[in-house]
């Protein structure tokens, strides 16, 4: 079995030292602008000074329409980069990789900051405008853009939300990408507008830029086979480095009767990857939930909730071998101690059942 603590090199030439990343959070702590808070900031390196290897932003939007809840990070305009700068400098002398995750929530934009959201296909239900075919390729560029900003900014790579039904989620999947042009219909058609995104970072960043994509497996119109298929393509353009997988719990099985009998995440772990590398999340709780996802095929994990409670979890881990995260719910005080803000700690305890004591 690979051990948490191996190294992982990707096709890109960057090797990390462990197999554990910090997740990207939504923690609403960066200004009405976009700008990167000292709140975010905080939190953000003292997982880095804790032992992940790679500590990866929350999702920042690439277009001000693109703004998916309050106090998110942007990448759409170089007053960003001071704040975005000064965090990957910061994570960098802690020992960490620092990474950007770029995001555009489309028709899960947040209504109170976008009320006319963009989406593939009109949504008349959230309000949202068909892109048109023009429309569509200024943000193919805006989400190159946001890559070449984050490489100037420092940062070692960037991740793709193409998770969750926002926006690239949103053409991946057939039930809200109805479109008639070259990004809508087939699967390889709905694929086209991520692979045309992958492609200009490749060109525009270089073949050293760590590149990876977030993917769901199922759910928001996403089949499984679908989902299968789509890893398939990327693994056969060798042009992104990893591959990470949002499983909701590594342990479940799929919601589709039909090929239920062994989890979900084995259905991607079973696919011959070549050089890229693939992640999981999704209730990694304790040493033994991280052992488990690298002993079914996982190239490494990234944490959530744990990180969230551990700023340090890799280092607990490495001292006991049975570590398992402090139990639900925890105090405020705790949360604080490890570098939330109050907004953080008000947004976890609304927003996340059972997670957040009052003491």
């Amino acid at each position: 079995m690979t051990s948490a603590y191996a190294p992982l090199t990707f096709p890109c030439g960057i090797t990390l030292k462990n197999r554990m990343w910090l997740a990207p959070l939504t923690n609403l702590q960066s200004h009405v602008d976009g700008t990167l808070s000292d709140a975010e900031a905080h939190w953000l390196t003292m997982r880095a000074k804790g032992g992940y290897a790679l500590t990866m932003t929350a999702a920042a939007h690439v277009q001000p329409i693109g703004q998916g809840f309050p106090g998110q990070l942007g990448i759409f305009s170089d007053d960003h980069l001071p704040g975005l700068t000064a965090l990957a400098s910061k994570i960098k002398a802690e020992g960490s990789v620092p990474m950007v995750q770029l995001h555009h929530a489309g028709l899960r934009a947040d209504k109170s900051i976008v009320p006319n959201p963009v989406a593939p296909s009109a949504n008349s239900e959230l309000n949202a405008q068909a892109l048109s075919t023009e429309e569509v390729e200024i943000l193919i560029k805006d989400f190159i853009t946001g890559a070449v900003r984050a490489q100037k900014a420092g940062f070692s790579g960037v991740d793709l939300h193409g998770a969750h039904n926002y926006l690239i989620g949103q053409f991946l999947s057939a039930e809200f990408n109805q479109r008639q042009d070259k990004y809508g219909g087939s699967l390889e058609n709905r694929c086209r507008f991520l692979l045309e995104i992958i492609e200009g970072i490749r060109n525009q960043c270089g073949k050293e830029f760590l590149l990876g994509v977030r993917l769901t497996p199922e759910r928001h119109g996403i089949q499984l086979l679908e989902a299968v298929e789509t890893v398939k393509l990327l693994v056969k353009q060798q042009k992104i480095d990893f591959l990470d997988m949002s499983l909701w719990d590594v342990y479940k099985e799929p919601i589709e009767e039909e090929h239920q009998g062994r989890t979900l995440m084995s259905y991607f772990t079973e696919i011959e990857r070549g050089n890229i590398k693939l992640g999981v999340v999704g209730h990694i709780y304790s040493a033994k939930d991280v052992e488990y996802a690298l002993a079914q095929g996982a190239d490494f994990v990234m944490l959530g909730r744990a990180a969230i409670i551990h700023h340090d979890f890799p280092q607990l881990m490495k001292e006991n071998n049975d570590f398992t995260m402090h139990s639900l719910p925890v105090s405020k005080s705790h949360l604080k101690q490890e570098g939330l803000s109050d907004i953080f700690i008000e947004y976890m305890g609304s927003n996340w059942k059972n997670f957040v004591s009052e003491e």
